[in-house]
C-alpha cells in the first residue's frame, strides 16, 4: 500500500494492536527529499495564487490543480503519478484546511482529534481511542495549525496566553495549549461536530434513550419546563442540549449563550451569543455572566446557555425564577445530585455570602428536571437518569428518578448490555403539563420497582 493511500486513509489501515484500547499505526517517514519538494510546492503555490484573488473553496482547489501539474514540468521532477497526488494533496490540505489531520477530520466516523505532540496523534473512533498514522513535520507545524484555526475567530494563542478554547466553521470544538504549559510541544484537541446537527431520531437510533423518553423530553420542553442537562466530559451533553433545544416553537425568541458557539438551531428566531477572551492588554473580557445578564433585556422567552461552569450560574437561576421559564443549560456532574452540590458552588464564586438553605431554594425552585448522561466503559453515550426535582425538605433537596438506564451485563464483543426503564413514579410537574395542553400516558410511567 502506498504511502499516499495510508495519509487519505487517516490511519485506517492494518494495525497492530497494542492494547485493548489503543491501536498503533504504522508511522509513515518521509525522507528530507519529500519535505523540500513540499515545501517548494507550497511556497510555489502560495506566490502564485496572490494572482487569482475572488475564488471560492472550489475554484481555489481547482487552481491549485493546475498550478500543481505546471511546477511538476517545470521543475522536470521525476515522480509517478501517485507520488505527484501525495505530494500536491498534502499542500492542498496544508494551503486550505488542517494540514495532517485534516483526513481525520474529514472521517465521519471519526468523533475526536488528539494532538498530544508532532508526531503523536490519536483519534476517538466508536467510542474507543486509536493512534493514528499521521503525524506533522515538528513543532512549529503544530503552532501553524492552531493558530489557522483561532485566528479567523479573532482568538490568539501565544506565550502570554498558552490556552485557547475555539470552533471549527462546522461548529467543532477546539482547545489549544502549548509551551511552556504543554511540555511536549503544542497540544492540540478537537472534538467533532456532525455537519448534520443530531435530531431525537439519532438519539434513539444510537440508543442513548428510547423512545418513551424522548416523547417525554419533548413534551417538558414544549411544556416550559427548566431542563439541567449534566454529565461529564464528553458524554454528549452539547449534543443533547441541541436536539432537546430543537422542541422549541418557532415562534418563541431564542438567546443561546455560549463560549464558542457550538449549537446549531433550525428556528427562525434566535439570537446566538459568544463570550470573548480579554485582548493582549488584558482587557475587553466579555463573560458568560455578562451575556446572561444582558440576555434578560432582550426580551427572550427561552435562554439557552451552552454550560454553565462558573458564577454565571446565580444569573442563570435567578432568569429561571423570574418567569423565563423553559430554559435550558449544561454542566458537569457525576450524577444528577452532584450537579446539585456543583452548582451551590459556582453560586458562591459570585462573590456573594449567601446561606447555603437559599441558594438551595434558588436551586430547587428554578431546575424542573436533570437528565444525566454518561459514558459508559464501552464508550457508549446513554441517558442515565432523568429526574425531577421535587423541592425542599428542611435544607434537602429532594430529587426523584423517573426514567433510568439500568445495566444487565456485557456482550461477547464487550459492550456493555441494558435498558431503560420507568421507576413507575408520576412526576409531580404533571399538573404543569397539562395546563400547557399536553399528556403524558399513564403507560410511560409503569416501572419494574
Amino acid at each position: 500500500m502506498s504511502l499516499f493511500k495510508r495519509y487519505i486513509e487517516g490511519g485506517t489501515t492494518t494495525a497492530t494492536s497494542t492494547n485493548q484500547n489503543t491501536q498503533e499505526f504504522p508511522v509513515v517517514k518521509r525522507s528530507q527529499e519529500f519535505w523540500n519538494l513540499e515545501t517548494e510546492l507550497h511556497n510555489y503555490l502560495l506566490e502564485e495564487l496572490k494572482k487569482y484573488t475572488g475564488l471560492n473553496s472550489e475554484q481555489q482547489r481547482a487552481k491549485i490543480e493546475e498550478l500543481g501539474e505546471a511546477f511538476f514540468e517545470l521543475e522536470g521532477v521525476r515522480l509517478t503519478f501517485e507520488e505527484k497526488k501525495e505530494i500536491l494533496h498534502y499542500v492542498k490540505d496544508e494551503l486550505l484546511a488542517y494540514g495532517p489531520i485534516t483526513p481525520l477530520l474529514e472521517n465521519p466516523l471519526i468523533s475526536e482529534v488528539m494532538v498530544n505532540s508532532y508526531n503523536e496523534v490519536y483519534y476517538e473512533k466508536n467510542g474507543r481511542v486509536f493512534r493514528s498514522s499521521v503525524n506533522f513535520i515538528d513543532n512549529n507545524h503544530v503552532l501553524r495549525v492552531i493558530e489557522r484555526i483561532v485566528s479567523p475567530i479573532g482568538r490568539r494563542i501565544d506565550e502570554s496566553s498558552p490556552m485557547v478554547d475555539a470552533r471549527l466553521p462546522d461548529g467543532s470544538r477546539v482547545n489549544a495549549i502549548i509551551p511552556p504549559l504543554a511540555l511536549k510541544g503544542p497540544s492540540l484537541t478537537i472534538r467533532k461536530f456532525s455537519d448534520t446537527p443530531f435530531t431525537i431520531s439519532d438519539l434513539i437510533h444510537f440508543r442513548t434513550m428510547d423512545k418513551i423518553m424522548a416523547e417525554f423530553l419533548e413534551i417538558c420542553v414544549k411544556s416550559r419546563l427548566n431542563v439541567f442537562i449534566s454529565g461529564g466530559t464528553g458524554s454528549g451533553k452539547t449534543s443533547t442540549l441541541n436536539v432537546l433545544s430543537s422542541f422549541i416553537p418557532n415562534n418563541e425568541r431564542i438567546v443561546t449563550i455560549e463560549d464558542a458557539a457550538e449549537l446549531k438551531l433550525n428556528q427562525e428566531h434566535i439570537v446566538a451569543l459568544e463570550s470573548r477572551p480579554p485582548n493582549i492588554e488584558g482587557k475587553g473580557q466579555i463573560t458568560i455572566r455578562d451575556l446572561v445578564r444582558n440576555s434578560l433585556r432582550m426580551r427572550p422567552d427561552r435562554i439557552v446557555v451552552g454550560e454553565v461552569r462558573g458564577a454565571e450560574a446565580l444569573d442563570m437561576l435567578q432568569a429561571m425564577n423570574t418567569g423565563h421559564d423553559g430554559s435550558l443549560s449544561t454542566g458537569h456532574a457525576n450524577s444528577p445530585r452532584d450537579i446539585l452540590s456543583r452548582l451551590e458552588t459556582m453560586v458562591l464564586m459570585a462573590g456573594f455570602n449567601l446561606p447555603v438553605k437559599a441558594i438551595r431554594e434558588q436551586i430547587a425552585n428554578a431546575i424542573d428536571l436533570i437528565v444525566h448522561q454518561s459514558r459508559l466503559k464501552d464508550g457508549a453515550r446513554k441517558v442515565t437518569h432523568i429526574t425531577e426535582v421535587l423541592g425542599m425538605e428542611g435544607e434537602t433537596i429532594v430529587l426523584q428518578d423517573l426514567f433510568v438506564f439500568k445495566e444487565s451485563g456485557y456482550s461477547e464483543d464487550g459492550r456493555i448490555q441494558g435498558k431503560f426503564v420507568s421507576t413507575g413514579i408520576r412526576p409531580k410537574f404533571i399538573e404543569q403539563i397539562e395546563l400547557n395542553g399536553n399528556k403524558l400516558p399513564a403507560s410511560w410511567f409503569v416501572g419494574e420497582w
